[in-house]
């Protein structure tokens, strides 16, 4: 959900249901390397709530463009990750063969 002003797209606060550190750090991280970003920083209203506040400020383009630009960049982020770890099980597998266990 965007909590944003209708005068000033450039600046609004989104609030993430179902959702703790994990995702807002990254995806904190991942909008403040953005250059169209001056500030990014959320906050977690309660500890028993799973909830996540992420406030955007820009240069001046609208900020749920920017938000939705950010996951996305996350996500391929996330991909090259898996992809690279799954390829390095494979290479692993390949020069490591598995020696036979003898427990007498």
């Amino acid at each position: 959900m965007e909590h944003g002003s209708f005068s000033d797209h450039s600046k609004s606060s989104f609030s993430l249901s179902d959702e703790d550190h994990t995702l807002a750090n990254s995806l904190r991280f991942t909008l403040n390397q953005d250059p169209r970003v001056t500030f990014c920083g959320y906050s977690i209203p309660h500890p028993s709530d799973n909830r996540v506040n992420i406030r955007i400020q820009t240069t001046g383009e609208p900020a749920k463009d920017i938000m939705k630009d950010g996951c996305q960049d996350l996500m391929l982020m996330c991909k090259h990750v898996r992809q690279t770890f799954d390829q390095a099980v494979v290479d692993f597998k390949k020069n490591k063969p598995v020696q036979d266990i003898n427990i007498d």
